[in-house]
């Protein structure tokens, strides 16, 4: 059997692995699950007219701003779902599996693949349930094409693996599941500092570049720019750069610290 076939082989017995621990123990999903939703539900149904007032500048329109809060939700449910991951592979890495791994005659590699082919799976999943509650509560992208529509599901693809490859890396590099999920909790702070709320510049001077300069803001606004029509500008090159510098940062990060040999 040549190499290839070899990882894809136990990338792919992984991946079943990690779905097959996603499905008989759900409740970690579902938690991280929870705060985007709550979120949602929120400020659209006590926060929404005051805060579309304010960004609209005139009348309260509750449904105008369900469709500018939810592409920043959709983001915050990825940044939510790789929490998960990174805590996943620290049990891993702790409880002695991955030793027993080394020990086996599978692709080295494999295990941190099915990893992340499995978080970007439950991400994927994750984006569609609160999609799913948004639509239930009133969003409608009625001008974005299908083109749109896939490049819209794309950049939610890519952000997830790029983010997941970091995740991964907090994950091999924290002692204990408690420490992985605190080390990764910048992927849930960072949305709640972009533009998922309120516009960039509607927040003080000071903020702003803080808020501007960050992975989360330009992948909400092209996402934002996909489904509901708005003005993407310079924010769909950024959003991708991003994305390429996150993945293949956390790669060569994760690799690296996966295949130091145990002391």
């Amino acid at each position: 059997m040549s190499s290839l076939s070899l990882a894809v082989r136990d990338s792919s017995t992984m991946l079943r692995r990690n779905l097959l621990h996603a499905r008989r123990y759900p409740s970690l999903t579902l938690n991280l699950l929870f705060t985007p939703v709550m979120l949602l539900l929120l400020f659209v149904y006590i926060f929404g007219d005051v805060m579309s007032a304010g960004i609209g500048g005139g009348g309260a329109d509750r449904s105008e701003y369900i469709a500018y809060i939810v592409p920043g939700i959709l983001m915050m449910t990825i940044g939510g779902t790789v929490v998960g991951t990174a805590v996943s592979v620290c049990n891993d890495m702790t409880e002695g599996i991955i030793a027993r791994f080394r020990t086996m005659a599978i692709h080295r590699g494999s295990v941190i693949i099915g990893h992340v082919i499995g978080s970007v799976l439950q991400a994927v999943m994750s984006v569609v349930l609160v999609g799913a509650i948004a639509v239930a509560i009133g969003f409608r992208s009625t001008d974005a094409t299908v083109l749109e529509w896939l490049a819209a599901f794309g950049l939610l693809v890519f952000f997830a693996m790029a983010l997941t490859w970091v995740a991964v890396g907090m994950g091999l590099i924290s002692p204990n599941a408690e420490a992985a999920g605190n080390n990764a909790m910048p992927m849930i702070l960072l949305p709640l500092l972009s533009s998922t709320f309120v516009p960039v510049d509607a927040m003080p001077g000071w903020f702003q570049p803080i808020a501007e300069y960050q992975p989360f803001t330009p992948a909400i606004e092209t996402l934002r720019g996909l489904l509901l029509g708005s003005e993407i500008g310079h924010n769909g090159w950024i959003a991708v750069a991003w994305c390429l510098a996150l993945a293949v940062l956390g790669y060569f990060w994760s690799a690296s610290k996966f295949n130091r040999d145990p002391k």
